[in-house]
């Protein structure tokens, strides 16, 4: 088998899968076409990419362009006398682990008393529900907080359902929004709440904390990639007034730019992502603030972070499924919002391209031994290259383990960007089939990611709400291990180098997404719980 690959290389002929003339009697000409057309693809998908990472790269000058001048900007002060009435919502279903600390978090918030009100909307089925009701007399007794417990016997809309049913009986002028695994400081009200003097201004909005991020590599790679979300996608488009989205958690809204907007609607798994460019077409601003800090938990399983994903993925494509042609016709938006906001929306197909380039890279490489007048082309593919350079120019920009050790600094990014990269293009058949849901419509019920109440890796993790199983794309992530694997040995054996890079960061990453979904899912087989510590990996 193998001298027939070197010698098909060495004389030019058509290896197997272009060689249709001897096994069809087609002429030769169409499987040129075949080649010409599988390589016209395979570039559309490096072009996408390289656009991504252009915009991206975008987004960090400007944040960097800014961030001087911002830092130097007064922040408004707060008044107590003047102190708007505020209503925090906290939407909770089955959060049996977390929903007490929630609720005692924010009943310890600075604010005057009188203007501060509190809805847990709670949705549980379970025994959360008697939980919360214990824990919501419990704290409206010591702290002397207007606090309501609001429990619905259905979950029609899910969370935004929730949001929405409650949002007429707040008292508040302003709606601040906590996820169950949220954490706020008790100054948080104080920090958001005066930027709302600016009367257009409809959302504040603050980077997200990581309360376990050192619990595994597993969160460590969370947290950097939500790092350069916070800062520099949040921060580069608000440096340039472009449109921002609310996170669905750790930020606060004016009443009525909800309202005006069209309220909360259900129709999509971001309803966030919905409602924000519903409101910033209306001509509402967002602040985003990135030295306030709204600390939450990351996923600390595999099976949680898939399912996180693919709610994110599917939404984000819902949304843009939504929204791209009211963003494209809508008069009296700035060229370049159209741009940036298109783009946003469009972000999460990226997985699609990624999963294309590495399944379209394995015809590619019979292409570059059966036609030598088309090599010419796949030497285009190093445009990769530099899409990668461009994202780690990104992401360097929101590293937050720098040290003064510029040097070290320096070479425990470059480990972290790779290592994340890699688990990225593991996670990529995952999320381009979510993307690919929410593009075709195809509906599925909001599934909130499990959270366990651990910081350090000392604490138990046993969690009833994670089900975890071996589903047909966790098989097809081990499939395609051992695809990329075995053509990145072959070819590493023959001498043939270029794709070896690329093919072996991809088995990588789909090995570490399988192998941990099958260990997750079978723990008793091995008689440990895997934790995906830095040690495993």
């Amino acid at each position: 088998m193998s001298e027939l690959l070197i010698t098909a290389i060495i004389d030019n002929e058509p290896t197997w899968m272009f060689n249709w003339g001897d096994a069809f009697g087609f002429d030769h000409y169409w499987s040129h076409i075949l080649a010409k057309s599988i390589l016209a693809l395979y570039g559309l998908c490096l072009l996408l990419i390289f656009f991504y990472s252009v915009l991206q790269l975008s987004l960090a000058v400007n944040y960097n362009r800014h961030k001087a001048v911002k830092d130097k900007q007064p922040k408004p002060d707060f008044s107590a006398d003047s102190a708007p009435h505020v209503t925090v919502q906290l939407p909770i279903f089955n959060e049996y682990y977390i929903a007490e600390r929630i609720i005692e978090k924010v009943s310890r918030l600075d604010y005057p008393l009188n203007k501060l009100e509190i809805q847990v909307l709670d949705d549980s089925t379970d025994e959360t529900k008697e939980l919360i009701v214990r824990k919501v007399k419990e704290v409206r007794n010591e702290y002397n907080v207007d606090i309501q417990h609001i429990h619905r016997t259905n979950r029609k809309g899910y969370k935004a359902g929730a949001l929405d049913e409650a949002l007429p009986d707040a008292k508040g002028e302003f709606v601040a929004i906590f996820d169950a695994d949220f954490l706020p400081k008790p100054d948080f009200l104080k920090n958001t709440i005066p930027y709302f003097k600016n009367e257009n201004v409809g959302v504040v909005q603050t980077r997200w904390g990581h309360i376990n991020k050192n619990y595994s590599l597993l969160t460590e790679l969370q947290a950097f990639g939500l790092n350069g979300h916070f800062a520099i996608e949040q921060g580069g488009r608000s440096a340039s007034n472009h449109y921002i989205n609310f996170n669905g958690t750790g930020g606060v809204w004016r009443k009525i730019c909800i309202d005006s907007a069209g309220g909360w609607e259900c129709d999509t798994l971001t309803e966030d992502l919905d409602l924000s460019y519903r409101a910033q077409m209306k001509g509402w601003k967002f602040q985003y603030l990135e030295d306030v800090v709204a600390p939450a938990e990351l996923p600390i399983t595999m099976s949680a972070l898939k399912g996180q994903q693919h709610r994110w993925m599917k939404g984000g494509a819902e949304c843009f499924r939504k929204i791209a042609g009211q963003l494209l016709t809508k008069k009296g938006i700035r060229f370049t919002d159209r741009i940036h906001g298109l783009s946003h929306l469009f972000n999460s197909s990226v997985f699609i391209f990624i999963l294309l380039l590495g399944l379209l890279s394995l015809p590619v490489l019979h292409i570059k031994d059966s036609f030598a007048d088309l090599n010419y082309f796949i030497q285009f593919g190093s445009i990769f290259i530099l899409s990668t350079f461009f994202l780690m120019y990104y992401y360097w920009n929101s590293y937050r383990d720098k040290t003064t050790n510029k040097t070290q600094s320096l070479g425990q990014f470059i480990i972290r960007f790779f290592q994340f990269l890699i688990v990225s293009m593991g996670l990529s058949l995952n999320n381009a089939v979510a993307v690919i849901e929410g593009y075709l419509g195809i509906k599925s019920s909001f599934v909130r990611t499990p959270k366990f109440n651990v910081a350090s890796k000392s604490d138990k993790i046993n969690n009833k709400y994670d089900k975890k199983s071996i589903s047909l794309i966790t098989i097809g992530e081990g499939v395609l291990f051992v695809i990329f694997a075995f053509t990145a040995i072959n070819r590493l054996i023959y001498g043939d180098l270029g794709m070896v890079p690329f093919h072996l960061m991809l088995a990588a990453g789909y090995g570490i997404v399988f192998f941990y979904g099958i260990l997750e899912a079978k723990p008793a087989m091995f008689n440990f719980v895997p934790r995906f510590s830095t040690s495993n990996v």
